[in-house]
């Protein structure tokens, strides 16, 4: 705590000389900080369509999707740090690799005049310095990896004071752009979504292959549409250990992870049985609510049972202010029931919770698990700036894994009930009958005839009038020796399929006839 407290006094220091300038208020971590800025292409995936969706006219160039990473590092030491404007020109090249230098100077140019019009600070906020150093050399030594999920449409250098914090604090940290399948211009459907979850997918694939980079001990970190795009990836890629949403879309797009019509079908709250940390706005009265539209009838959150759940409400911050990009470019007027600092301090006590909850599951630290336990009055957060909701995970989550991992347990020969168990838990998973063919035959060229037979009897009890089943079945009880029980089985599936050649050849070999 004593080290918590000394940043916000810290923070008190520094704002006092930052009117109308946003300034990170926490002191780094035991490291100094490097960045790069790769360019890659992803050749697995069309981005340019034949046809420009903007202009109409044919296009040129190369069409593979443009995948600019940035990656922060804990570096061996420091030098002369990047500024805010040198991360904001980074974005100019996001969505077309091949601009030069003189043509990103003009594009960011242009932008930030049209963003700090009439603002006498703004060219000090430009000018702002970062921690990070371009290039610097890595520190020596292997470092969990923490990738960050932009929001809609936003850039990889959205979150640039979170992420230099976090690899200042011995995380290395990836981030590509948000953005859509075919354009730059992310979409706000199932196709975006599972666009940047595959970005994310990619971004995982770079950070194994980096020395420095120890990806066994993997998260995702996301705002706004990334803080549901992460999920979506969680969903499918188990070497996503933890996610942190800051105020994630999870909450605010239901209908795409409630199971419903227009629902992912395979983001359940069962395949998402790892740790959450959900960093939350200002809570929304109920008319604001009403007026939106926004449906309160399901939560993904209150779903996920299966994992360990901290639900953190800044209640100092709006959405946008989530962004540390977007609070280097705000105004003190743009600032409301809340000041610039009462934000920038809660931006900070925001981080400090994303940065333990990180050390508590990817570094098993137990401090940080207990500090994500106190009431955050403990951890010397200000009284009413913070709200925290704790849940631990409860039960087997009922996915094919686990169901997988249970019969192991308890015996193949209890797949029935132990399946039936699973379905009254919400298990959405189905085994139709070339799914049991497979899984039989697995087992069988593996050498496990016992349990080969368990699953194609269990196979014929899910689907009883399946004639290739009991063909399949009989077939591992003649290797096992069982002759009675092959011939019994064959000859059901004759029963079932009087067309079937094999069984009345397999019966044949086992010197009987066709009927009993």
């Amino acid at each position: 705590m004593r080290h918590y407290l000394a940043t916000v006094v810290f923070f008190a220091a520094t704002v006092a000389h930052a009117a109308d300038v946003f300034t990170f208020p926490l002191q780094p971590g035991p490291y100094a900080v490097g960045l790069q800025v790769k360019q890659q292409y992803d050749h697995s995936r069309v981005y340019k369509t034949t046809v420009s969706l903007v202009t109409g006219k044919p296009t040129s160039g190369e069409r593979a999707r443009p995948m600019q990473m940035l990656v922060w590092y804990p570096a061996a030491h420091s030098g002369k740090p990047l500024n805010f404007r040198d991360y904001y020109a980074t974005g100019a090249t996001e969505g077309d690799m091949t601009l030069d230098a003189a043509t990103v100077n003009r594009l960011t140019d242009t932008q930030l005049t049209e963003r700090t019009e009439g603002w006498p600070a703004g060219a000090q906020a430009l000018m702002q310095p970062m921690r990070a150093v371009r290039d610097a050399p890595a520190q020596v030594g292997k470092f969990p990896v923490v990738l960050y999920a932009p929001g809609y449409s936003g850039t990889a250098a959205e979150n640039a004071d979170l992420c230099e914090y976090l690899a200042s604090h011995g995380y290395v940290v990836l981030a590509s752009a948000s953005q859509g399948a075919r354009q730059r211009a992310m979409t706000v459907d199932v196709e975006g979504l599972e666009t940047q979850a595959l970005d994310i997918g990619w971004l995982i694939a770079q950070a194994v292959q980096m020395p420095n980079a120890d990806a066994s001990r993997l998260a995702v970190a996301g705002y706004s549409w990334g803080g549901l795009a992460n999920v979506v990836a969680a969903a499918k890629d188990d070497r996503i250990k933890a996610l942190v949403s800051l105020d994630g879309s999870v909450r605010y797009f239901p209908q795409m992870v409630d199971g419903g019509t227009q629902a992912i079908p395979y983001v359940t709250p069962a395949r998402l049985a790892i740790p959450m940390l959900y960093v939350a706005r200002r809570p929304a009265s109920i008319e604001e609510l009403n007026r939106r539209k926004n449906s309160t009838t399901y939560s993904f959150l209150n779903s996920m049972t299966y994992a360990d759940l901290y639900a953190v409400t800044m209640h100092p911050m709006a959405h946008k202010d989530f962004s540390s990009d977007g609070l280097h470019l705000a105004r003190d007027s743009e600032f409301d029931e809340y000041s610039r600092d009462e934000v920038t301090l809660a931006y900070g006590v925001m981080a400090r919770y994303v940065h333990r909850f990180l050390d508590a599951y990817l570094k098993d630290d137990t401090a940080a698990r207990a500090f994500m336990e106190n009431n955050p009055t403990a951890n010397g957060v200000p009284r009413h700036m913070v709200s925290l909701e704790t849940r631990r995970a409860s039960g087997v989550a009922p996915t094919q894994e686990n169901f997988a991992a249970q019969l192991a347990a308890q015996g193949f020969d209890k797949a029935s009930g132990i399946y039936e168990e699973f379905k009254a838990k919400g298990a959405t998973f189905k085994f139709a009958p070339h799914d049991i063919n497979s899984w039989g035959y697995a087992l069988l060229s593996s050498g496990m005839l016992a349990e080969s037979v368990a699953v194609f009897r269990f196979g014929t009890q899910l689907h009883p009038a399946d004639a290739n089943l009991y063909d399949s079945l009989g077939e591992a009880q003649a290797k096992m020796g069982n002759r009675s029980e092959a011939i019994k089985n064959y000859r059901r599936s004759l029963a079932l399929n009087p067309k079937n050649a094999n069984a009345v050849e397999r019966l044949k070999v086992l010197g009987v006839s066709e009927a009993p």
